[in-house]
């Protein structure tokens, strides 16, 4: 999978489990007019409420920056990111003098979190990262007090519940225990429910791309379970509250707003049993659909 298309689909995967607890701003300019981009910016609410997302939530209890990587990142693009997070703090400096206001305190500028699914010991030693166990787990190192960046190795973390929502988005075997412990959540669990929708979305998205790297492969596999539970439940849902709500609420999902050509393409569909309707509503392309269903 390309750094591109993994960094779209995780950074929405993480920006919709923040939702609602403060100020997330995808692909963040820093600095304004100028063409470099912060994965996602976060900025908590005073009256936040992270229990529930763990390790994530402790992350984003401060302002923070956070940047997914699906491989190691390099020495270089870990540098790129803390020159995004210097020049967004300047920025922030220059702002509050500009309004005449206090200067924000350190605690009070973002953090840099690299969030990769795998850190050797030559990159953490290279920017002095280090573990700091008497208030963080397994797998968290921290750079000099002056970086403000830390590194989460993904595949180093320990398999608790806390690390749960950040081993899903590391890869192979990291990612395969931590979508198998979401399922074994009971099934009216609201974690489980939220991110399984979540994992689903990105699973379709990636699905549908017109070539799909060997890395796109290993997540598609990695989330077909969660898929398959996922295509059941909208068959049931067909069956139970109309088959028509049903794909306008995927379609729209997935293309976008319902327009003159897929409410045609929903007429023909509804012809057709709840599977055979499913199925070419998630294999098919928006203009796969329009051809085959059009006449």
């Amino acid at each position: 999978m390309s750094r591109k298309k993994y960094d779209y689909y995780s950074k929405q995967f993480v920006a919709e489990l923040l939702e609602g607890e403060g100020d997330t701003q995808i692909n963040y300019e820093v600095p304004p007019g100028e063409a470099h981009y912060v994965d996602l910016y976060f900025v908590p609410s005073p009256n936040a409420q992270f229990q529930s997302l763990g390790l994530l939530g402790k992350i984003a209890a401060h302002p923070c920056l956070i940047e997914p990587f699906r491989k190691q990142p390099t020495q270089l693009e870990i540098q790129t990111c803390l020159q995004k997070l210097f020049t967004l703090r300047t920025e922030l400096l220059n702002k509050a003098e500009r309004n005449k206001e206090q200067e924000p305190k350190e605690a009070e500028l973002p953090r840099l979190w690299i969030l990769a699914t795998s850190a050797s010991d030559n990159l953490l030693d290279f920017f002095g990262a280090k573990l700091n166990l008497a208030n963080w787990c397994e797998g968290v190192y921290f750079t000099a007090k002056g970086n403000r960046m830390a590194i989460v190795a993904i595949n180093r973390l320990p398999e608790t519940p806390d690390t749960l929502l950040l081993r899903l988005l590391g890869a192979g075997k990291t990612q395969q225990q931590a979508i198998a412990e979401i399922r074994a959540l009971p099934e009216d669990h609201p974690l489980r429910n939220h991110v399984e929708y979540l994992l689903y979305r990105w699973q379709i998205a990636i699905k549908i791309q017109d070539e799909l790297t060997e890395d796109d492969e290993d997540l598609i596999m990695n989330l077909s379970e969660i898929v398959e539970q996922e295509q059941q439940s909208f068959l049931v849902k067909g069956k139970q509250e109309g088959q028509q709500e049903m794909l306008e609420n995927l379609l729209e999902r997935r293309f976008g707003v319902i327009d003159e050509a897929l409410s045609r393409v929903i007429e023909r569909l509804i012809t057709l049993s709840p599977k055979a309707s499913l199925d070419l509503t998630l294999d098919c392309s928006r203009d796969e659909l329009i051809a085959k269903l059009s006449h």
